[in-house]
C-alpha cells in the first residue's frame, strides 16, 4: 500500500549510497573470510540464524527492555486519537500502540513490517507535549513504519555486529578442525582475520550512524510535511531535548541503547557527530525552519 508520506529524492538517494557502500564492504568481508577460511557455509548459517531472530523479534526485544505494554483506545484514547488521524491522513494501517511508564520524554516505533509494527510513547512524553507537539512526533515515528526504516536499520546494524561474532567464530574453528595448520600458521590466520574483523566494524560502524541520520532527517520531513506543521515538531525537538537534561543520569544510561529508536537520543555523543545515530538537534531544527518556510507557515 502506497502512503501519502512525501518522498525526500536527495536524502533518498544518500541512503540508497551509504546502503551500497556498506553493501560493499560486506562483499569484501565475505570474500577475504573465504579466502581465509575456504569455506563460507558456517558463516551463512550464523548469519541467517541471528538476523533472523534479531529481525522476527525486535518489536517484542524493544518492548521488553522499555517495559512496555500494549494499550486500548480505552486506556489511551488522546494517544490512540492521534494515531487514527494520522494514520487516515497517511493511507497507512494503524500500527499497535504500546505505553511505557517512565519520566524520560520519548517515543519509538519498532517492527519488521507494519502488520507487527508498533509505536511506543512514553509516560513522561504524554505529560510534556501538548497536542499539536505530540501529532508531530507521531507523524515521525509513523514515516519510520511506512518506509520499513526499522527492518533496514536492523539489516544494517546486525551485520556490523555479526563482522566481529564470525571472526571469533572462524578462529575457533581454525584452532579446533584445521589439524594440519602448525603454530605459526593458526597466529597468522588470527591475526588476518583480526585486521578484517576490525577494519569492517569501523567503515560499517560510521555507515550505519550515517544511514541512521539520514533517516531520521527523513522522517522529520515527511512526518512535518504529513501534518503541515513543521514548527511543532520542531517545539517537540526542543522540549524533549531540553527536559532530557534534567533526567537522572543512571535512567538516560539504562535508556541509551534504545538510542536508534528513539526519537530523540538519550545520550548524545560528546566524541563526534559521525558517531551519533541522530542528527545534531541544530540541524534537525534548521532542516525544518527552512521546510516551514517553504510551506508558508504561520509563525507562532
Amino acid at each position: 500500500m502506497r502512503t501519502r508520506f512525501p518522498p525526500d529524492r536527495k536524502l533518498t538517494g544518500r541512503m540508497l549510497l551509504t546502503t551500497f557502500l556498506l553493501g560493499l564492504v560486506y562483499v569484501a568481508f565475505a570474500a577475504a573470510l573465504f579466502a581465509l577460511l575456504k569455506s563460507i557455509v558456517v558463516i551463512v548459517v550464523v548469519a541467517a540464524i541471528l538476523l533472523g531472530a534479531q529481525y522476527f523479534f525486535s518489536d517484542r526485544i524493544a518492548l521488553t527492555g522499555m517495559r512496555a505494554r500494549i494499550v486500548s483506545p480505552e486506556e489511551q484514547p488522546r494517544l490512540h486519537g492521534v494515531i487514527d488521524r494520522l494514520c487516515a491522513s497517511a493511507n497507512m494501517p494503524k500500527p499497535r500502540v504500546a505505553l511505557a511508564e517512565t519520566d524520560l520524554p520519548n517515543a519509538f516505533a519498532t517492527g519488521r513490517n507494519t502488520k507487527r509494527a508498533v509505536v511506543c510513547v512514553t509516560t513522561g512524553l504524554l505529560r510534556r507535549l501538548d497536542n499539536a507537539e505530540l501529532e508531530g512526533v507521531l507523524a515521525h515515528e509513523l514515516s519510520h513504519i511506512a518506509h520499513r526504516d526499522v527492518a533496514v536499520m536492523t539489516v544494517a546494524s546486525f551485520l556490523g555486529v555479526l563482522a566481529g561474532l564470525v571472526a571469533r567464530f572462524a578462529f575457533y574453528t581454525q584452532m579446533f578442525g584445521g589439524g594440519r595448520r602448525n603454530g605459526d600458521q593458526v597466529a597468522i590466520m588470527v591475526l588476518l582475520i583480526t585486521v578484517v574483523s576490525v577494519v569492517v566494524y569501523a567503515i560499517s560502524f560510521l555507515l550505519v550512524r550515517a544511514l541512521s541520520r539520514y533517516r531520521e532527517l527523513a522522517a522529520d520531513r515527511s512526518g512535518a510535511m504529513l501534518t503541515g506543521r513543521p514548527s511543532a515538531l520542531a517545539a517537540a525537538l526542543t522540549k524533549v531535548t531540553g527536559d532530557m537534561a534534567r533526567i537522572p543520569t543512571r535512567d538516560l544510561r539504562a535508556a541509551e541503547a534504545f538510542n536508534a529508536f528513539f526519537f530523540a537520543p538519550a545520550v548524545g555523543s560528546r566524541l563526534s557527530a559521525l558517531l551519533s545515530t541522530h542528527p545534531s538537534l541544530e540541524v534537525r531544527l534548521t532542516r525544518l525552519a527552512e521546510l516551514s518556510a517553504g510551506m508558508g507557515e504561520p509563525s507562532a
